[in-house]
């Protein structure tokens, strides 16, 4: 292709966050891929906010979801906490804003009693099972997942580090340097 650029595309995150009557916890991986390169495999996808009383895990193009995580965390300000109105806000602005559209992210937020999914086409999304996961080995860690939840005791952390592991043997954009945040 003689004068056309091809695009390079990041891949290699996988997001899974897991609720459970005793806590909650999400992790992700630290692969960041270019093409068919590793560029880093000790990324932090994941963040506390709100005073560590809110979690927050991102896949996509890392400055696009920095972009959104900063303003989640001042919708949260703006809510006093609220996880449920505060994504509902952002999905707002999300959709409706010309500049935060062209965004390519997708949020997984958390705290003690919701989790949800946002994505740039304005869906707020709570689970049935209280277990989501993002990226490009989000189906394997939540297959993963569902299947330990329904045939283990373990805690929701090691829900989430047990199927972080399997997602990192089946995807080859998934590594195993996995960073869990935990509530209790």
């Amino acid at each position: 292709m003689v004068g056309r650029r091809r695009k390079m595309l990041f891949h290699g995150t996988t997001i899974l966050a897991v609720r459970t009557a005793q806590g909650a916890a999400i992790g992700g991986d630290g692969q960041v891929t270019l093409g068919n390169v590793v560029m880093k495999a000790d990324a932090h996808k994941i963040r506390r906010l709100y005073d560590g009383k809110v979690l927050a895990g991102f896949a996509g193009a890392a400055a696009d979801a920095f972009a959104l995580l900063e303003r989640f965390e001042g919708k949260l300000r703006d809510h006093q906490g609220s996880v449920p109105r505060a994504a509902t806000e952002l999905a707002r602005d999300w959709r409706t804003d010309r500049v935060l559209r062209r965004l390519e992210a997708m949020l997984i937020v958390m705290d003690r009693d919701h989790l949800l999914l946002l994505s740039g086409t304005g869906d707020v999304i709570q689970p049935s099972d209280n277990v989501l996961a993002i990226g490009s080995g989000g189906p394997y860690a939540l297959a993963a997942a569902r299947a330990l939840l329904a045939h283990t005791a373990l805690t929701a952390a090691e829900i989430v580090r047990r199927s972080l592991e399997i997602a990192a043997d089946l995807c080859i954009y998934t590594n195993r340097q996995i960073d869990i945040a935990e509530l209790t």
